[in-house]
């Protein structure tokens, strides 16, 4: 025998032993497709060709192929920029899949051998999302501008006429259950904030607290729009909640255009579309410059 029959033989050995297949593999791995002259093998597409049966995923070999592809060509740029993913990071996210299932790392690899597919093959998938994780925070996400006019100007097509206020508001809380009633009885006498304590005091179980400073885009839209009806020295109508009843009392009441919290909103959605236009015209560019033999 050989040195390269035994070196067939204990490849074919290891692949028997790491995967239960309902299906015999071949002895040993032909290559398929090169990407920039890393081969990618017959077996890694029929591997990962079998976890994509157990997710659901119906894209075939052609997408099992061209995910190895996408997944050689994140973790060559990775290399190139010095970007290294250790052992530790890969069994941190493996495990999560397997808290995310509900289900032991043990089990995990179990559900993986039972379909026929190496856990060594997640494994793969995860190192590399993991990489490409790095590349972009690297060398994408710095490079993400967002314009603050723009964002201006989004935000105040968002801002409704009944959200152009500032109040200064003091809630009002009826504990317990069954206490519509009492509450409507507060709502009817009540004359103003300066009085809202010594009114609480006629009925039991009532807390009294200063909210503060609250600007109409803070509060939920519902609440907004009735404080927006109400003048000051006007309380809104008691609204359930987890203790009981609630009502807000509108102490002060300004106009006032405040896009600072739309403004966050909308930073988080522009900056996270325009991240995740950045990171895919990156990739695109490294699969149009990639050598790709099949």
């Amino acid at each position: 025998m050989t040195f390269a029959d035994f070196r067939r033989i204990t490849a074919a050995l290891f692949l028997a032993l790491s995967v239960v297949a309902s299906a015999a593999l071949p002895a040993y791995a032909a290559t398929v497709v090169t990407v920039n002259g890393e081969a990618i093998s017959d077996v890694q597409v029929d591997q990962r060709l079998r976890l994509f049966r157990m997710e659901g995923n119906n894209s075939g070999r052609n997408g099992a192929m061209e995910q190895l592809i996408t997944e050689a060509i994140q973790l060559q740029e990775a290399k190139r920029l010095g970007i290294t993913v250790s052992t530790a990071q890969v069994d941190s996210a493996f495990l999560q899949i397997a808290r995310n299932l509900n289900v032991s790392r043990d089990r995990l690899q179990q559900m993986l051998q039972q379909g026929g597919v190496s856990s060594d093959t997640l494994q793969a998938r995860l190192r590399a999302a993991i990489a490409w994780n790095a590349v972009a925070d690297q060398a994408i996400r710095p490079n993400v501008r967002i314009s603050e006019l723009e964002l201006d100007q989004q935000a105040a097509q968002k801002v409704a006429d009944y959200q152009n206020f500032d109040y200064i508001l003091k809630e009002v809380t009826f504990i317990g259950n069954g206490r519509s009633g009492q509450a409507n009885r507060y709502r009817s006498s009540f004359a103003g904030c300066d009085t809202a304590v010594e009114l609480s005091l006629t009925f039991n179980d009532v807390a009294v607290v200063d909210v503060g400073r609250r600007h109409a885009t803070q509060v939920p839209d519902a609440i907004a729009r009735e404080l927006a009806g109400l003048n000051v020295g006007g309380i809104t109508k008691p609204r359930a909640i987890e203790s009981g009843l609630s009502m807000l009392a509108v102490c002060e009441k300004v106009q006032a255009q405040d896009l600072t919290f739309v403004k966050g909103d909308l930073r988080n959605e522009v900056g996270s579309g325009a991240y995740e236009r950045e990171v895919k015209a990156y990739l695109d560019r490294l699969r149009a410059n990639a050598k790709i033999i099949r």
